[in-house]
């Protein structure tokens, strides 16, 4: 019997044998194809997260989003202040002109915002996605946040309803805002809410109050070059205003038209055209007013008191000369440019009131833009010997005549000798002359006589309110008060006696014209009897016609006072015509003293180019109590008696 042969199992390959070419791309296929598979749902995974995340985000802030009508349109109130002619004086607050309509508009005005501010707003549906990756890539170049890339939509959204903080909540916000109002608005109609809200410094909101403010033209009348200045004024006010920089503002006017060009909104034709009546278009912007800021800011911190919490916009008719305003300026910063420097004299101010107190001007300082504090409102100084008719006048009501006798010699009282100026002594004067020359050992003999508190008295009735001690030293002007108070108190020598408070508002009203606030009256009374006026009026006129202040004279009747206190510290003069008070004053804002500077030089000299210019077109009028008595009728008495008549 034969065996069946046992059949060997096949060996499997080697270990190390390679497989074979068709093996192996099915393997790297199969890879492939797993990992791709991995990697789309790792990334549809990472899809559905983000998008989950993405609209829970969305959710949240949508829920948080404010309604159309919560849109935030608050804003200070303003207040515009008006000269006695009606001429505009100042602005606070913010100011907002008309409503402006697109089709009301010449096309040029749009064109130039769109051109600079976002070419494709009539294409993008809010945000821009270019503008935003083009913004971001020049932030991660500068490595700060240079451009933000908003569109007009985007800024209508922040400006209406949402505050300036840079967070990226707000951005978020401001982007579904964006896209909320693109939703319910037409393009145009976006467009004029941002030309109707948008900044332009200096208080100024929307394109209708800034063509006004800086062009004096309505919106509707910009030409090409003007609708350039304002559409370039938005990227940086205060840096572009036309106003203050015009060279600034052209050059940016220019980069604007070049823009309107690319944009297709003008030809270069009509580019260069628009270039070529630069000069011409911004002459049409208003100088700055003359300096009235000192009065401003004085009459602004007076409305409150007179109407209450400011909640609307309100008109105020103030008493000031736009002209005499200037003119007091003028001559101030005239005066101390020929000759501050030699006689070490940096400040000043000038008060002009007509003689019932009504402030017609007042200069505060030299340069309001230097320094804000008012020297006319706010310096308390010694007024010196300008304090004296006040002593002088309880002296006449004490009975005291003009031609009475005051002994001018050497005076002692306790430690204290009071010295002339001149360092010399007359003897015995005339009450006359004691006043005309300042001679101060009179003015404390006066005082002595009716004493301090009779003084203090006096003062206070005319219109001094500072507190005042009733001491001796009070008669060569040791106390100290404002220059618009001292000045205030001459007031009733010019007006016949009568004190006064000076003011600077006749009336408030809002913008419709409803009335708040009139001025009634506000004289305090006759202050003094007609003789004693008049013998005061007599020896201030002698003060300028043969006194201390004859370089005041300017050929009209006139009268007032030198004043120069300790160590050439404050110079002043304050005098008056039947038309005009005004007071001036010059020294430095620490006390240092000034090279000999007196009442009767520089202050004097300030006071006669003001009241000149005060003057013009006046004729000369008596003061009151210096009219002459006109000569007995003798023969009409004797014609009276024989006829009966």
């Amino acid at each position: 019997m034969t065996k069946a042969k046992r059949r060997e199992p096949v060996p499997d390959p080697l270990p190390n044998q390679p497989p074979s070419k068709a093996d192996a791309g099915q393997g790297v296929r199969r890879r492939i194809a797993f990992r791709a598979a991995a990697l789309f749902a790792n990334l549809l995974s990472l899809l559905v997260w983000f998008g989950l995340v993405a609209g829970a985000v969305v959710v949240f802030f949508v829920v948080e989003l404010p309604t159309i009508d919560e849109a935030v349109l608050t804003r200070r109130p303003n207040i515009k202040l008006v000269d006695a002619a009606g001429a505009e004086v100042a602005n606070f607050g913010d100011i907002y002109g008309a409503a402006i309509n697109l089709k009301a508009l010449p096309p040029h005005v749009p064109a130039a915002v769109i051109a600079v501010e976002d070419r494709r707003f009539y294409r993008h549906p809010g945000i821009d996605a270019r503008a935003l990756l083009r913004a971001l890539i020049q932030d991660l170049k500068a490595g700060a946040m240079v451009q933000g890339g908003s569109t007009i939509t985007q800024q209508v959204a922040k400006n209406l309803f949402l505050t300036p903080e840079r967070t990226i909540a707000r951005k978020i916000k401001e982007a579904l805002l964006a896209i909320k109002l693109e939703n319910q608005f037409t393009k145009d109609e976006i467009l004029a809410l941002y030309m109707n809200r948008v900044y332009f410094g200096s208080g100024v909101y929307g394109f209708e109050a800034a063509a006004e403010k800086f062009f004096d033209r309505p919106a509707k009348e910009l030409t090409v070059f003007q609708a350039a200045v304002l559409a370039g004024l938005l990227k940086a006010p205060a840096h572009y205003n036309p106003v203050r920089e015009p060279d600034r503002a052209k050059d940016r006017a220019v980069i604007v038209l070049s823009a309107m060009v690319q944009t297709g909104a003008l030809t270069p034709e009509q580019s260069a055209a628009a270039i070529k009546g630069a000069d011409h278009a911004l002459k049409a912007v208003p100088s700055p007013a003359p300096g009235a800021r000192y009065f401003a800011d004085w009459v602004l911190a007076q409305v409150e008191p007179y109407v209450g919490a400011v909640d609307r916009d309100l008109v105020v008719r103030t008493t000031l000369d736009a002209r005499l305003q200037a003119e007091a300026e003028a001559a101030l910063v005239k005066q101390l440019d020929e000759s501050g420097a030699k006689l070490d004299v940096e400040q000043g101010a000038v008060v002009v009131l007509g003689p019932d107190g009504a402030v017609r001007a007042l200069v505060g300082g030299r340069n309001y833009v230097g320094s804000q504090f008012n020297r006319a409102t706010q310096a308390l100084r010694q007024p010196g010997s300008a304090f004296k008719p006040f002593v002088y006048l309880a002296g006449v009501e004490a009975g005291y005549g003009l031609e009475d006798m005051i002994d001018d010699t050497p005076l002692k009282i306790g430690k204290w000798s009071p010295q002339n100026f001149s360092g010399t002594y007359e003897g015995p004067v005339t009450y006359e002359t004691a006043f005309a020359k300042s001679i101060n050992t009179a003015a404390v003999r006066i005082a002595q006589s009716v004493g301090p508190k009779a003084v203090v008295a006096v003062a206070h009735r005319l219109g001094i309110t500072e507190e005042l001690k009733p001491e001796l030293s009070l008669a060569l002007g040791s106390a100290e008060v404002t220059l618009l108070e001292l000045t205030g108190s001459y007031a009733p020598f010019a007006n016949g006696g009568t004190a006064v408070l000076p003011y600077g508002i006749e009336i408030i009203t809002d913008r419709d014209g409803t009335l708040l606030y009139a001025r009634e009256g506000g004289g305090f009374g006759q202050v003094m009897t007609p003789e004693a006026l008049a013998v005061m009026n007599r020896m201030m006129s002698e003060v300028i016609s043969r006194g201390t202040g004859t370089p005041a004279a300017f050929g009209f009747p006139a009268a007032g006072k030198t004043g120069t206190s300790s160590d050439f510290r404050d110079a002043w003069f304050v005098g008056f015509t039947a038309d005009y008070v005004t007071g001036v004053w010059v020294g430095n804002d620490f006390g240092a003293g000034m090279k000999n500077v007196t009442g009767g030089g520089l202050p004097a000299q300030i006071w006669r180019d003001v009241m000149v210019a005060a003057h013009v077109g006046r004729g000369p009028r008596d003061l009151p109590g210096t009219q002459p008595v006109p000569a007995p009728d003798l023969i009409g008495r004797f014609w009276q008696a024989l006829t009966g008549d």
